[in-house]
């Protein structure tokens, strides 16, 4: 089923651009006329409706949901619940790549934050390409009093992956209080993290970080191609330490080993993020994360935070449950 968003304070002029993509939207998915009528309708050429459609899909216009599941999937959810004593396990297919799984999986994520969300609730949200792609499949709804917290700090060097970007946008879409840690991800030395928790607009931040209602989240593996070490937020000379030490995956930047435990290493004392364990206190933490590599740190994940809500693909919920305990 195709969603058009309207949003109340979008423009309703039939020459600016973006009502036109809505138009071209609403003609094709909802009145079901075929390319060359929306064309005609619209007075355009058909690889103009191709463009306008395709822009509708990528800045979240349009939604597109299925409203089924194979029975397989909800077979593995079930057993995903049973298994790791969720409250909600929702599986989607698996893609042909990792960047195809991660937007599968956002695209879920990004459902179920919409659905989630009421007036006056706070919202703390991770980091990471699964959340980005959230972003593109959130529903308007008019809630008020919203604030999302941005649960990590951001990158001297902004790209769409930035974790303040990610939160912004979010706080944007439903015109929400936007909090964010005003710090890199990563300091030099312990020293200089304890001196800015210690900076009243951050302990601030941690204080509101205790009102969370829900909180979204991300794992990330120990591996070259890992977020964290493919963006550059550490060296992957730390990553080889951090390995050494145990660390099997990260939650909001702390490294944790298969227990979901904290290693003993100094990266974790110079992370500006909000703890797994100061997670475990939210009343409802998602993961959405997905892919085989990632089994490991899901696992730790849920362990470290007690989420409560797990979103992943087949291939990796399979493996969870093949995977011993």
């Amino acid at each position: 089923m195709a969603q058009i968003d309207f949003s109340p304070d979008r423009p309703s002029s039939a020459s600016d651009p973006l009502d036109l993509r809505v138009r071209a939207a609403w003609l094709y998915y909802i009145e079901g006329l075929t390319q060359e009528q929306v064309a005609a309708r619209l007075g355009i050429s058909r690889i103009k409706v191709l463009r306008l459609l395709a822009a509708a899909r990528e800045e979240g216009l349009v939604q597109i949901r299925i409203n089924a599941k194979a029975g397989q999937q909800v077979a593995l959810e079930r057993k995903l619940e049973t298994r790791f004593g969720l409250a909600e396990a929702i599986v989607v297919p698996s893609g042909a790549d990792d960047i195809t799984t991660a937007a599968f999986i956002g695209h879920a994520a990004g459902v179920y934050v919409s659905e989630q969300m009421r007036g006056g609730m706070t919202v703390g949200i991770g980091w990471g390409a699964t959340l980005q792609a959230s972003l593109k499949s959130l529903a308007w709804r008019e809630v008020g009093g919203v604030t999302v917290i941005s649960l990590l700090g951001g990158l001297t060097h902004a790209t769409a992956l930035n974790p303040s970007a990610v939160a912004w946008l979010l706080a944007d879409y439903f015109k929400a209080e936007c909090y964010q840690i005003t710090a890199p991800a990563y300091v030099p030395d312990e020293a200089l993290a304890a001196a800015l928790w210690g900076q009243p607009d951050l302990r601030e931040l941690r204080r509101r970080a205790g009102t969370i209602d829900l909180a979204l989240v991300s794992v990330g593996d120990v591996s070259e191609v890992a977020t964290i070490f493919r963006q550059n937020m550490l060296p992957w000379s730390e990553g080889r330490s951090l390995k050494a030490a145990g660390a099997v995956g990260d939650l909001l930047g702390h490294f944790i080993d298969a227990k979901g435990r904290l290693v003993d290493h100094p990266v974790n004392r110079r992370v500006m993020a909000i703890s797994p364990e100061e997670i475990g206190r939210v009343p409802k933490v998602v993961i959405a994360s997905g892919g085989i590599r990632k089994v490991q740190a899901i696992r730790a994940g849920i362990a470290a935070c007690g989420a409560s809500v797990l979103i992943t693909d087949e291939a990796t919920a399979e493996t969870l449950l093949e995977t011993p305990a």
